[in-house]
């Protein structure tokens, strides 16, 4: 088969596979409108909220802190796990990352507290808390006044809807490759097409590579539509390397894809396997920080969050997209994705049977 004559069935294929989906109301819905439903729903009632407590980080000599009286010292334990850090930048990069509550610090007599708005619940209750004992600790006799300031670690023009994107958009291709995997697998299965196929003049190759790429473009259309409404709408900003969510995103597509192979080549009937996909899609979305951060969750959940593909698409989308890392960031989320792809596809082929039983 010539180079040219190998186009045309594979440009015949995608488009074919490209109308259906198209036509297909079920899945535009689920591909498009529903995510998009939490995206006007969080963007709306979230605009200027989110996150829960974690560890709180002191640098250098903080006296409101060191000189608590006992009792007011056992509730802020109750509170706060704090921890001491020498390096200030490395400090703020931890409450940037999420990975900690805040940071406190004396700027001469004022005491100041660094806190992320990736969490805007966990940022109110640490601001709320710590003014609560700076008050506490200017109570007394004639006692020394420490004024108290807040301040953001990220640029002030960041809102909400920075966080809610990656993980809205992540959930949203997870559902679009899974549940597409699955349908189009089942029901090729079910209806004889796959048999057919073996016997048309066109290489299996060329059939993956359709069904791939139409998969990686319904994914790049919900990207534009995402960001281009939150945006619009929202005032999203993207920052940092956003451009580097875009290969996330296809490595992401693909691990999805797998998943949906494997719940196609498992099931009997096309609703089964859409119904299995959802069964692990769904879970996985709430599980992994797509609808509200985690940073809260007990360290078990936290742990078994890791396990699931969809945590890594998150995390890397929101490390690029919002928290102003480099392209260096992707690299292990996507490694992890790409190894889900693999063994999850190799898995699906072992399972798969051309005859539904």
């Amino acid at each position: 088969m010539t180079g040219v004559s190998a186009v045309r069935p594979f440009r015949s294929l995608s488009v074919a596979m490209l109308r259906g989906f198209a036509r297909d109301r079920a899945s535009v819905f689920f591909a498009l409108v529903f995510p998009l439903m939490f995206l006007f729903l969080f963007g709306s009632v979230f605009a200027d909220r989110d996150r829960s407590r974690d560890e709180l980080l002191v640098y250098g000599d903080v006296p409101v802190l060191s000189s608590l009286p006992e009792g007011a010292r056992a509730a802020f334990e109750e509170i706060f796990e704090t921890r001491t850090v020498d390096d200030l930048d490395a400090g703020l990069q931890e409450v940037r990352d999420g990975d900690v509550a805040a940071l406190v610090l004396m700027d001469g007599d004022t005491f100041v507290v660094r806190y992320s708005e990736a969490d805007q619940v966990t940022a109110a209750q640490t601001r709320g808390a710590l003014q609560a004992f700076v008050d506490r600790s200017n109570l007394g006799p004639a006692p020394p006044a420490t004024p108290f300031r807040a301040e953001r670690v990220e640029d002030e023009s960041l809102q909400t809807i920075q966080f809610v994107t990656p993980g809205l958009l992540g959930w949203a291709v997870a559902m679009s490759a899974a549940f597409g995997a699955a349908a189009t697998l089942q029901g090729w299965r079910q209806t004889k097409l796959l048999r057919r196929l073996q016997l048309a003049p066109i290489g299996v190759g060329t059939i993956v590579a359709a069904r791939v790429g139409v998969t990686v473009l319904v994914a790049l259309v919900q990207f534009a539509i995402f960001v281009g409404l939150a945006t619009a709408l929202f005032d999203l900003r993207l920052t940092g390397s956003w451009w580097m969510s875009l290969p996330l995103l296809v490595t992401g597509t693909l691990a999805f894809m797998a998943v949906g192979l494997l719940a196609g080549a498992v099931a009997k009937t096309a609703e089964g396997a859409v119904n299995m996909a959802n069964i692990i899609v769904l879970p996985m979305a709430f599980l992994s920080g797509s609808f509200f951060p985690l940073d809260g969750a007990p360290d078990w959940l936290q742990t078994l969050s890791r396990l699931f593909p969809l945590r890594h698409l998150n995390d890397g989308m929101l490390d690029v997209m919002v928290r102003g890392h480099g392209p260096a960031a992707v690299l292990v989320p996507g490694a992890v994705l790409a190894a889900f792809t693999v063994v999850l596809t190799v898995l699906a082929a072992r399972l798969f049977r051309w005859e539904s039983t």
